[in-house]
């Protein structure tokens, strides 16, 4: 695991709350040069310690009113290898966990409205082999979207 210092914390903490904030401002909030901060956010990108950036979409903008998050049970757990590259061909799935629990996987997905959400139900997300069961729990509203905590180094601080 890439090790990271109290300037990368510092970058990141700045970073992961506006993307499109210019190196410029981010080497001045750090007391740093330009290059600087460059060479370490692209150290970070090579390492995957940033692995990724850019804008968040609306999905109500785009006609997707509804989200939702799917328990799926497989017939057998080591399925999940043959049913990952399924979830991958529908578009609507944004996100799949092989999980611990109750369900083998939990995806969340975007859809139109509940008609769509039925046909994703029925006619793609239970037609794949090994699915034997799916539990749904529509989401009401997203309360709290935000990325992870940039916490101090405890290790070297104290």
């Amino acid at each position: 695991m890439e090790k990271i210092d109290k300037l990368d914390r510092q970058i990141l903490e700045i970073i992961s709350q506006n993307a499109r904030i210019p190196f410029r401002d981010v080497a001045e909030q750090c007391g740093v040069s330009r290059a600087a901060i460059h060479q370490r956010v692209q150290r970070m990108i090579e390492n995957e310690v940033i692995t990724g950036s850019g804008y968040h979409v609306n999905p109500k903008v785009l006609g997707y009113a509804s989200s939702a998050y799917i328990g799926v049970k497989l017939e057998k757990g080591s399925m999940y290898k043959n049913v990952i590259p399924e979830f991958d061909k529908i578009p609507e799935v944004t996100e799949c966990h092989f999980t611990t629990g109750p369900y083998t996987l939990l995806i969340k997905l975007y859809a139109r409205d509940n008609e769509h959400l039925m046909d994703l139900l029925n006619n793609r997300i239970q037609e794949i082999p090994g699915v034997v069961a799916t539990e749904t729990m529509i989401s009401l509203s997203q309360s709290v979207k935000r990325e992870i905590p940039i916490m101090k180094d405890s290790s070297k601080e104290s």
